[in-house]
């Protein structure tokens, strides 16, 4: 259905606005399923009699999930409209998150976690908002997407600390089982805002984007899917080296003594930062385009990624868990700038679902690759560094796709 003249007056309308709101309430209640899993990691693990790498398995199988979920529910929700499919998203929630709660052992829970709650719950609210909140945003696409991206570290800020208070308090089942109703309910009552489908708009791209355009559409003047492979791997890359914190903190506390509440204020402080970073990112994207923002942001991360290894006192701990939410919160949004820049527009909703895919099996691998390196090693030294050298892989191939966009802009000619 193609959209209406009304739909496309309300590009960067005040209802656009509202809208943009509304998609920050779904994607937060959506995204809970990404960040309760670290907060339980500790409890499941004593309960089920499990090692540190089985009990990483839920979290692997729920990026996963989100993986598979963006790309097939970002198809639904081109041909269905997005409030039919989050509607969809909010049964898989209340539902993953029952069976979690009712789990005899590690299996049944990890794939609730996966074909439910990844899948459906998180895998509609977070793709599928992203690439429709490009949609009504022309001036201010950048901050508007980081924006709507920032949904999912509100989702971390908010998340643990009351999920930890459930579970010291009631237990990880009975506190499973109230965020299944809160976040479904919520996602629920919210879609039913997003009924309005949306325009399609022209892009601004800048000057090495408009010649990659004119060069017959090859990215970074290479084949589409040559590029989109390389931005891929770059994406598994930076989100590798990202899970090792964002999964393991709460334990990594708990193994140095300063307890799970710790490392879930950690976790939360952390995720509240990258809410701070994704928006100024997206202003930054803004700016000067999604490539060099992605730069700085891998260069960022790893630069925190280092801080790790030589301090783990509590105060330490707690600067460098919020340096590195600072720094890294904008790095997966600008895989979907760089997307809707160099690709042509027609093509960015499967392309930004297929890179975006790239970065949660990066947050798959790195989730229970830390854990294995820990049960291997018995300490977490050796995954910070594995996950610096995946951010290095991501930092060389975004570096060397920049220098060629840099030969594809034509330079000016001296008249003598």
């Amino acid at each position: 259905m193609k959209p209406t003249t009304a739909a496309n007056d309300l590009i960067d309308s005040p209802y656009a606005a509202w809208r943009l709101l509304a998609t920050l309430g779904i994607v937060s209640f959506g995204s809970s399923g990404m960040y309760v899993l670290s907060v339980v990691l500790p409890a499941i693990q004593q309960e089920f009699g499990i090692n540190r790498a089985s009990a990483s398995l839920p979290y692997t199988l729920t990026m996963i999930g989100l993986g598979l979920g963006g790309i097939f529910c970002g198809r639904w929700a081109d041909r269905y409209g997005v409030s039919r499919v989050l509607l969809l998203g909010s049964i898989g929630v209340v539902l993953g998150y029952i069976l979690c709660a009712l789990s005899p052992n590690i299996y049944v829970f990890a794939l609730a976690h996966g074909l439910l709650i990844g899948i459906f719950g998180i895998g509609s609210s977070f793709v599928p908002m992203i690439a429709d909140t490009a949609l009504w945003w022309n001036k201010r696409r950048g901050i508007a997407v980081a924006i709507c991206a920032s949904g999912n570290y509100l989702a971390g800020a908010v998340w643990p600390p009351l999920a930890q208070w459930g579970i010291e308090h009631y237990g990880w089942r009975p506190t499973y089982v109230a965020l299944g109703l809160v976040c479904s309910v919520g996602m629920a009552l919210l879609s039913t805002r997003l009924r309005l489908r949306p325009p399609i708009v022209s892009t601004p791209v800048d000057a090495s984007a408009a010649a990659t355009l004119r060069s017959g559409s090859r990215p970074f003047n290479l084949s589409p899917g040559h590029a989109q492979l390389l931005l891929s791997i770059a994406g598994a890359g930076c989100c590798v080296a990202m899970a090792m914190p964002q999964v393991h903190i709460v334990a990594y506390c708990s193994d140095l003594g300063f307890g799970a509440a710790r490392g879930a204020t950690m976790l939360s402080l952390m995720l509240g930062f990258g809410i701070v970073s994704r928006l100024a990112s997206g202003w930054i994207c803004d700016h000067i385009g999604g490539l060099r923002t992605l730069i700085l942001g891998s260069a960022l991360q790893c630069l925190a990624l280092f801080l790790f290894l030589p301090f783990d006192g509590l105060v330490s701990l707690y600067l460098i868990s919020a340096l590195f939410g600072l720094f890294q919160g904008g790095i997966v949004p600008s895989y979907a700038i760089i997307v809707r820049e160099h690709f042509p527009a027609e093509e960015a909703g499967a392309r930004v679902g297929t890179v975006i895919f790239g970065t949660l099996i990066g947050m798959a691998l790195g989730g229970w690759l830390s854990g294995k390196i820990f049960d291997v090693t018995g300490s977490y030294q050796a995954a910070f560094i594995n996950g610096i050298g995946w951010n290095l892989l991501n930092l060389c191939i975004v570096s060397w796709l920049y220098m060629r966009t840099r030969k594809l802009v034509p330079h000016p000619v001296a008249v003598v």
